[in-house]
């Protein structure tokens, strides 16, 4: 609904008034950006603590896959559910809701402990909470701006996902002076501030639609142009936040690495990818994402087929790297395109595709520990997934004409 709210006046004004930062309500940009960024931080905590963690639980490589994966798929679904939350109540109210479980979740396992696998996997569905933000803080956002400042608008709210890099650096440092459960009660304390602050700077959008019947909300599912683009988003997203959890345990186990050090390595892979994914954005405003999105897959490909084949860590760490620079682009790309051909829907869109990315990257977090377990290599889990990459390329070159001519064109807008 991002464009439905946005005139013919409105949009000449925002034109007479000078671009970007005039044409929305930027308080809500900066606070969907923080609440997206706290809970990205979140979400993927589990990552860094692996190594601490598994040491503590005594987990194989494979349930240490898993644990790390059941956050993202638990996002995956939990997406769907706030993309329905955002269009019936508002995103700012769901994302109200969804804050405030996360943060009770958290406080809760650090006062009782967590003194199992299964109790990781309970944590886990709980940190599912907030990678579902994205579901939100997209919509929170974009619904402010026009068509023309989509990929900016989405591109930096959706650059809260450089949380990851916070797990990254500080996680492990405090596990190591504090022990690993008491980050977990540690993390409410940011937590709890954005929210405050959340309350204070969000505001929903004017002109927000009547609540439609439940069956209603899922009608782009019959539309081709849904499941591409939640397959194009399981490749570039699902990489990116697979990574993100992966690589703690990757970095440990292949070159034995202290936490902090895999921390810290694990740190500069996510940054590079968080640092572009708005930039990724304005590029496909600019050049259109379906040509951003061709140099994407290519480059993801590359990488990861490179990350299976070399031995040294400083290799390794550069591909990573690169790999995690395309799939950011990437990341902003896809939303560049989304609100532009399902407009009337963008809230359960978001939600669709966002669940599409967190089942990549519950695919790709949990088939290296597989791939670790039964082959003692994880090099077969990067192989296939760049596999995927390829075929998301195919696919998109399969599309790519038909979408220019037919709602690219409509729209007037570069894709």
């Amino acid at each position: 609904m991002a464009t439905a709210f946005w005139d013919d006046t409105e949009k000449a004004k925002a034109a007479d008034d000078g671009g970007f930062w005039s044409s929305g309500h930027t308080p809500t940009l900066i606070a969907a950006f923080l609440y997206f960024d706290l809970a990205f931080m979140v979400w993927v905590l589990l990552g860094p603590l692996a190594p601490q963690i598994s040491a503590s639980l005594g987990l194989t490589p494979a349930q240490k896959g898993v644990m790390v994966a059941v956050p993202t798929l638990a996002g995956a679904v939990l997406r769907v559910v706030n993309g329905l939350l955002v269009d019936r109540i508002g995103p700012k109210r769901a994302g109200a809701i969804s804050q405030l479980i996360v943060i009770g979740g958290l406080f809760a396992a650090w006062a009782l402990g967590v003194n199992s696998f299964g109790g990781t996997l309970a944590l886990g569905v709980i940190l599912g909470f907030a990678g579902a933000s994205f579901a939100i803080a997209l919509p929170l956002a974009s619904r402010w701006y026009p068509p023309e400042h989509q990929g900016k608008a989405m591109g930096l709210a959706g650059m809260g996902n450089s949380g990851t890099v916070l797990a990254a650096l500080f996680a492990p440092a405090l596990a190591k002076l504090f022990g690993w459960n008491a980050v977990l009660g540690l993390a409410c304390l940011p937590l709890t501030l954005v929210f405050l602050a959340y309350m204070v700077m969000a505001k929903d959008a004017p002109g927000a639609p009547p609540p439609r019947r439940l069956v209603e909300y899922l009608s782009p599912l019959r539309q081709a142009d849904a499941w591409w683009l939640m397959g194009f988003y399981a490749v570039t997203f699902g990489g990116f936040v697979g990574l993100a959890a992966s690589l703690p345990i990757y970095f440990t186990d292949r070159f034995g690495l202290t936490p902090v050090q895999a921390g810290y390595a694990t740190a500069a892979c996510v940054f590079a990818g968080s640092l572009v994914r708005p930039m990724g954005g304005a590029l496909a405003d600019a050049i259109g994402g379906v040509k951003a999105l061709l140099a994407v897959f290519a480059a993801a490909a590359v990488t990861l087929t490179g990350v299976a084949m070399v031995d040294g860590f400083a290799a390794s760490l550069a591909l990573f790297v690169l790999s995690m620079l395309a799939l950011g682009v990437g990341n902003g790309s896809v939303f560049q395109l989304v609100p532009q051909r399902f407009a009337a829907e963008i809230g359960v869109m978001t939600g669709l595709v966002g669940m599409a990315g967190g089942i990549g990257g519950f695919y790709l977090a949990s088939s290296l520990g597989f791939a670790k377990q039964w082959t003692g290599s994880f090099s077969g889990g990067f192989l296939i997934f760049a596999a995927l990459a390829l075929v998301a390329l195919a696919g998109l070159m399969l599309v790519k004409t038909r979408w220019r001519r037919s709602w690219g064109a409509a729209e007037g807008v570069r894709i």
